[in-house]
């Protein structure tokens, strides 16, 4: 894999993300900003490449269909070179624990000691970094991006299913 982020004029990259319409349905505006900043994020630094192909660079199409997350990828000129499909089921516990530890992050950050923000951030940075690599493992073989990238996404895989 990759270590870091391919420049914005490589093929190997993303330009565009689009979140499918079902998946963005009456978002109230904090889940819209958060939506928002996570597809700038990845777009700003990514590496992103379907194996097999090298016709980026890249539109990815981001939804959830019938409990699964659906990734869609296209180019500037073809709307779906490819469209892959991994169940949502084993991200779940992730992401609920994740959002757990996030709000107890936020509330410490308020009013906790150092040491137990500390703590607690060890802890949201282990549940992303699962997050991360079960992410990774879930695509190998059919989209290849650095750590960064898939961090960058599971981010995104997260906003989408953040209720505000």
């Amino acid at each position: 894999m990759p270590e870091a982020s391919t420049p914005v004029n490589s093929k190997e990259r993303l330009f565009e993300v689009v979140l499918g319409q079902e998946t963005v349905a009456h978002p109230n505006p904090s889940v819209e900003h958060e939506r928002e900043v996570a597809i700038f994020d990845l777009l700003e630094g990514n590496s992103f490449q379907l194996d097999g192909l090298s016709e980026g660079p890249y539109r990815l199409c981001l939804s959830v269909e019938d409990g699964r997350l659906v990734f869609d990828v296209g180019n500037e000129s073809v709307e779906s070179l490819a469209k892959h499909v991994i169940p949502f089921v084993p991200f779940r516990r992730i992401i609920k624990d994740y959002f757990i530890v996030c709000e107890s992050y936020y509330d410490a950050i308020r009013k906790a000691p150092t040491a137990t923000i500390q703590a607690i951030d060890v802890n949201r940075r282990a549940l992303h970094d699962e997050g991360t690599g079960l992410l990774v493992e879930r695509l190998s073989g059919k989209i290849t991006m650095d750590f960064d990238t898939a961090r960058r996404l599971f981010t995104l895989v997260c906003a989408l299913h953040w209720k505000g």
